[in-house]
């Protein structure tokens, strides 16, 4: 059975990342929520929903030229708890067109990485009760129960002073968005 999987936010390759995230930002709108370094390239994190710590992701790398490939990052699909995971991790694993790329703790989302038949990269995660600063990546054991993972997660995290309660930082971000409007 497939999990109530929802679209939730898109990335993007891009070659000038402060340009893009200028436009997005001055133009559309959106709030960087955070912004790092991943795999050697810089990531910057937007959003215009409190409720979504990203709804698109830019990332620095985009190579020469124009055309399908060259800028999709990933598309993103989320879905209510582990167990939707789980199922998709067995339902990729048992096809021989697809690659698993990884399973990933993000801090705010425990997350499985996998290509489709075209190589396009495909994220499902759900959420965790938390909120860290992005990018942020551990390793994802699957097979754990969802207690196990929620005590390593916490565990993991312990002393990073970006950890906040989720809730926390929805409210914090929706009155950033709210005074923005005035």
């Amino acid at each position: 059975m497939i999990p109530d999987l929802k679209l939730r936010h898109m990335g993007m390759f891009v070659r000038d990342i402060e340009t893009m995230a200028a436009f997005y930002t001055e133009v559309l709108g959106f709030f960087i929520t955070d912004r790092g370094d991943v795999r050697g390239q810089k990531v910057v994190f937007l959003s215009r929903d409190a409720q979504s710590h990203h709804q698109l992701v830019m990332e620095s790398g985009r190579q020469p030229g124009d055309g399908p490939g060259y800028g999709l990052q990933q598309i993103s699909f989320w879905v209510p708890a582990l167990d939707g995971l789980r199922v998709m991790h067995d339902r990729v694993r048992a096809r021989s067109d697809t690659g698993l790329i990884q399973c990933v703790n993000h801090g705010n989302s425990w997350s499985l990485y996998f290509r489709d038949p075209e190589a396009n990269r495909i994220e499902v995660y759900t959420d965790t009760p938390w909120h860290i600063a992005q990018p942020y990546l551990e390793p994802l054991d699957l097979s754990l129960s969802d207690a196990e993972i929620t005590r390593r997660t916490e565990q993991h995290m312990a002393g990073n002073p970006t950890q906040q309660k989720r809730a926390d930082w929805v409210a914090a971000f929706a009155e950033q968005i709210r005074l923005s409007q005035r």
